[in-house]
C-alpha cells in the first residue's frame, strides 16, 4: 500500500474545514492591517536560502531539501518564507514603489528535513508577514501585534509576548566578542554543535536545544548590556509603542532566535496550552535590516514573523476551542423519477449560483435513503420534487430542524429562503433581548 511520506499529513474532512476557517480569519485580519498577499515559488535557487537564512543555522546545515535539477542547477525546497519574499522584493523592484513601506503576508507550504514530532513536521504550512522599507519602531510594534490579535480572535486566552533587542551591528559585534570570550573556557562542556558555532555564530549557542538548561548558558552575557545608546533608545521606543497598542510583553534577555539575519528587535509569542509541554512558542520573528542587501538589493530595513499553522491548529484543539465552521447544507434536493432527476440537476445548479450550499442525490438511493443522506450532511432544508408539483411550478420544502413543511412556487424559491433567513435573524434577536430582560429582572 502506498503511504504518505514521513512527517507529512493528509488534511481533509472537518480538519480541513478548520484550516479553511483559520485561513479566512487570517485573510480578514491582514486586510484590516492593509497587508498584501504574496505567493513565492516552493523551490528556489539554493543560494536564496543558504545566503538568506544563514549558512550556520540548523535549517541550512541540517534541514533543507536540496537537489540538482535537470539543468544542473542547485535548488532547495523553501524551508521558510522570508528569504523568498526578499528575493521577490529585489527582483520585482518593489523598493521603487511609491507607496512605502511594502507590507506583505504569505501562507504557504515549507519543507524541513527534521525528526518529525508533535507540532514539527517535514512538510509544514507557515503564515507570516514581512514589512520592507521602514525602520520606524512603530512598525516593529505593529508586526508583533498581528499574531497577538490573531490568537485572541481565535480564542486563545493566555498569550505571552517575549521581546529582546540584539542591537545594531556595532552592538551585536560587541556582544559577539563577549560571548566568544565567555564561552571559550567552557566550550568542551557543550554539545558538538555548540563547539562548531563558537567561531561561526556564537549567538546560536544561546538557542541550543541540547544545553538549554546548562548553567553555562544561563550565566552567559546578555544582549541588553552591550546595546549602544542608539539601540537602547530604539528598544525603548518599541516597548512604548507596544504599550500604546495594548500589547502586554516581557523582556527576555536570553531570547536571540535561530536565524543569522536578525538584528535589533526579536520576539516570540507563547500560548499557555495544556499538552504542549515546555515548548509552547506559537510565533516568532524579528528585524533584519541587512538581509535585502545581503541578497543583492539596496540597503533596506525589514521586519517580519512566522507561525506554524499546524501547531496553531493543534493549540486550538488542545484548548478545546470550538471554531464556528459551517458543516451543514442549506438544502438537499430529493427526487424519484427520471424527469424529477433532470429537474433536480437544474435546480441544484440554480441555487448554487445564488450562493446557497446545496447537494442532491447521485447514488440512486430511494427516498428513505435520501432522507438519511440529508441527515448525514446536516441539511437544513429538504426540497422534495415530484412530477405533479413540477407541472404546477411548485416544490415541497421541509425544514429538517423544525419539521415544518411548505409548498413554494419555483419562481418564489429564492425569496422563500431569504424570508426564512430574515425570520431566523429576528428570532435570534428576540431571544437575545429576552435573555437581557430576564437578566435585568434577576438583578
Amino acid at each position: 500500500m502506498l503511504v504518505k511520506p514521513k512527517g507529512c499529513h493528509d488534511i481533509y474532512g472537518v480538519e480541513a474545514k478548520k484550516w479553511q476557517y483559520v485561513n479566512k480569519v487570517i485573510d480578514d485580519l491582514m486586510n484590516r492591517y492593509n497587508y498584501d498577499y504574496i505567493r513565492t515559488p516552493i523551490f528556489e535557487s539554493s543560494e536564496v536560502f543558504h545566503r538568506g537564512v544563514g549558512e550556520t543555522t540548523d535549517i541550512v546545515t541540517k534541514e533543507t531539501y536540496d537537489f540538482i535539477d535537470r539543468g544542473d542547477r542547485p535548488m532547495t525546497l523553501r524551508p521558510e518564507g522570508t528569504a523568498g519574499v526578499v528575493r521577490s522584493y529585489i527582483e520585482n523592484k518593489m523598493y521603487g514603489d511609491a507607496t512605502q513601506p511594502v507590507k506583505l503576508y504569505y501562507n504557504g507550504t515549507m519543507y524541513r528535513y527534521e525528526r518529525p514530532q508533535s507540532g514539527r513536521d517535514r512538510e509544514l504550512t507557515q503564515f507570516g508577514v514581512e514589512v520592507l522599507g521602514c525602520d520606524n519602531p512603530m512598525i516593529d510594534a505593529e508586526v508583533i501585534s498581528v499574531p497577538v490579535n490573531l490568537f485572541k480572535t481565535l480564542g486563545l486566552q493566555e498569550i505571552k509576548v517575549n521581546i529582546n533587542s540584539l542591537g545594531d551591528k556595532e552592538s551585536r559585534d560587541a556582544y559577539r566578542e563577549a560571548l566568544i570570550k565567555y564561552f571559550e573556557p567552557h566550550i568542551k562542556d557543550l554539545c558538538p554543535d555548540c563547539q562548531e558555532r563558537l567561531k561561526k555564530n556564537p549567538l546560536r549557542i544561546l538557542d541550543c536545544k541540547v544545553d538549554k538548561d546548562s548553567d553555562i548558558l544561563k550565566n552567559a552575557p546578555i544582549t541588553i548590556d552591550y546595546l549602544n545608546e542608539e539601540s537602547k533608545k530604539r528598544f525603548d521606543d518599541v516597548k512604548k509603542y507596544l504599550t500604546l497598542l495594548e500589547v502586554d510583553y516581557e523582556v527576555d534577555t536570553r531570547l536571540v532566535r535561530g536565524l543569522d539575519y536578525y538584528n535589533h528587535t526579536v520576539f516570540e509569542i507563547e500560548a499557555k496550552v495544556d499538552g504542549f509541554g515546555s515548548n509552547n512558542v506559537l510565533a516568532g520573528g524579528g528585524r533584519y535590516n541587512g538581509l535585502v542587501d545581503l541578497l543583492g538589493g539596496p540597503q533596506t530595513p525589514g521586519i517580519g514573523f512566522a507561525l506554524g499553522m499546524g501547531r496553531l491548529l493543534m493549540a486550538l484543539d488542545l484548548e478545546k476551542i470550538d471554531l464556528p465552521i459551517n458543516n451543514s447544507l442549506d438544502a438537499f434536493v430529493m427526487y424519484v423519477s427520471d424527469s424529477e432527476k433532470e429537474y433536480a440537476i437544474s435546480l441544484t445548479q440554480y441555487l448554487r449560483m445564488n450562493n446557497y450550499k446545496v447537494e442532491m442525490e447521485y447514488m440512486g438511493r430511494g427516498l428513505k435513503g435520501q432522507f438519511k443522506q440529508a441527515d448525514r450532511l446536516n441539511s437544513k432544508y429538504l426540497i422534495i420534487l415530484n412530477d405533479e408539483d413540477l407541472q404546477n411550478d411548485m416544490v415541497k420544502i421541509k425544514n429538517n430542524e423544525t419539521k415544518e413543511e411548505f409548498e413554494v412556487g419555483i419562481d418564489y424559491l429564492i425569496y422563500f429562503f431569504e424570508e426564512q433567513a430574515t425570520k431566523e435573524e429576528y428570532s435570534d434577536i428576540d431571544i437575545e433581548l429576552y435573555m437581557n430582560e430576564n437578566s435585568e429582572i434577576e438583578e
